[in-house]
């Protein structure tokens, strides 16, 4: 039996995101080793070019979910709203996302699942790499749908069921998680595969975009900084959290070499739905 999805875990939000650091660790071990895919932020603000009907007479800009306010700065650079807002759940995100930003984004702490906003409020609502941390991603995106202006725009973003394959593959050949092929997906509760569909309970959706985004770490002390922290395995005691233990047991195990993985990125574009007359 698999062990319980960490992102729908209560008892463990704390350990993966009470500190920004490791999840800045994970993302840039990432981001260094993409070779293909288009970066998310820049996508999701062409679809907003190309979808709203007035994108340079934007008014509030909402990013849910919005971490460490990497896209949430891009949106406010790129797109020049009269105001972004950021919303997240933990504290220690958004301290970091404020260091960066600045005064560029308004951050907030809050739930998604309740959104601190007023009805009609937004010009376009942002989901990005956040549905799959609830329980209930539908009762979010209804909350995405009350808040966004009746010509409002909503972007949201996941990742395939699949994703990063090849790093179970290698975990598991590792021996260090035997049962690394077997755990279920992280991002189980919004996918590829189901995203549409989520969005549609709530919003009218307009088009669908799906792009493949491959990485190729170069080696086991890169592969090590991603999977140190990645929740999904189980790693044994003293390599969960230790970058330098998990590069130094791999290089014990198998032969250095590069490793190159893969993940399906889906963008849905929505708007309210009309009602009838």
């Amino acid at each position: 039996m698999s062990q319980p999805n960490p992102f729908l875990d209560p008892a463990r939000q704390q350990e993966l995101y009470g500190r920004a650091s490791r999840l800045a660790g994970r993302t840039s071990a990432l981001m260094h080793a993409k070779t293909a895919g288009r970066p998310v932020p820049e996508t999701i603000v062409s679809l907003v070019q190309a979808h709203h009907a007035r994108p340079h007479q934007l008014g509030t800009v909402l990013d849910i979910g919005c971490g460490r306010g990497t896209s949430s700065l891009v949106l406010a650079e790129q797109l020049r709203p009269q105001r972004v807002v950021g919303l997240d759940a933990a504290p220690a995100l958004l301290a970091q996302a404020r260091e960066r930003a600045g005064t560029a984004v308004d951050f907030i702490e809050g739930d998604f699942h309740d959104l601190p906003l007023p009805a009609d409020s937004c010009d376009i609502a942002v989901a990005a790499f956040c549905l799959y941390h609830s329980p209930q991603p539908e009762a979010v995106i209804a909350q995405l749908a009350r808040v966004l202006t009746p010509r409002g725009l909503a972007v949201l973003v996941t990742k395939g069921l699949d994703s990063y394959r090849e790093m179970d593959q290698l975990v598991a050949a590792t021996s260090l998680d035997a049962r690394a092929n077997q755990h279920g997906s992280l991002y189980i509760a919004a996918h590829s595969g189901n995203l549409a569909a989520l969005t549609a309970s709530s919003l009218d959706v307009l088009t669908v975009l799906d792009e493949e985004h491959t990485f190729t770490f170069a080696d086991h002390d890169h592969v090590a900084h991603y999977l140190a922290t990645n929740p999904k395995y189980d790693l044994p005691p003293g390599l969960y959290g230790n970058p330098e233990a998990l590069a130094a047991t791999l290089h014990k195990l198998l032969p250095d070499q590069p490793l190159t993985t893969r993940s399906r990125i889906t963008f849905v574009v929505a708007q309210p739905k009309v009602e009838p007359a």
